[in-house]
């Protein structure tokens, strides 16, 4: 299986079963079936936090990570590289930070950074991103 990286974008369309939600379901059951674990920064896993506490309220976004970690889902921290990379992707590209973390990570990776975000068009050829 090839290395991907969830953006929070590609989370919350899974959660919110919004159009793309079958194709990171897909990728979630092959992670699960491969016995691999996807790569999220904590970064945008505090994304995908606030986003659902400010869309549903406090407990659903306590449910939300909880399934988050059910999942075959590596939360990464953030390192001094990864920042650095980051900050790169941000300063070239104009991403709002938390999307360049996770162009960081995926660039680290050498994966494809699974979004929905449009935003991600912005980096153009530079990263490999599954559309959601």
């Amino acid at each position: 299986m090839k290395s991907h990286v969830l953006d929070a974008s590609a989370l919350m369309t899974f959660f919110e079963n919004r159009h793309g939600a079958g194709k990171v379901e897909d990728l979630l059951n092959r992670a699960a079936n491969a016995n691999l674990r996807l790569p999220l920064c904590v970064v945008n896993w505090g994304e995908v936090y606030y986003s659902v506490w400010r869309q549903r309220g406090e407990a659903t976004a306590v449910h939300t990570i909880g399934e988050i970690a059910k999942l075959p889902i590596e939360v990464v921290g953030v390192d001094m590289d990864l920042a650095m990379q980051a900050a790169r992707f941000k300063a070239q590209y104009k991403l709002p930070y938390a999307d360049a973390l996770a162009a960081a990570l995926a660039y680290y990776q050498r994966a494809a950074l699974v979004t929905s975000d449009q935003d991600f068009k912005l980096i153009g050829t530079s990263l490999e991103i599954l559309w959601v």
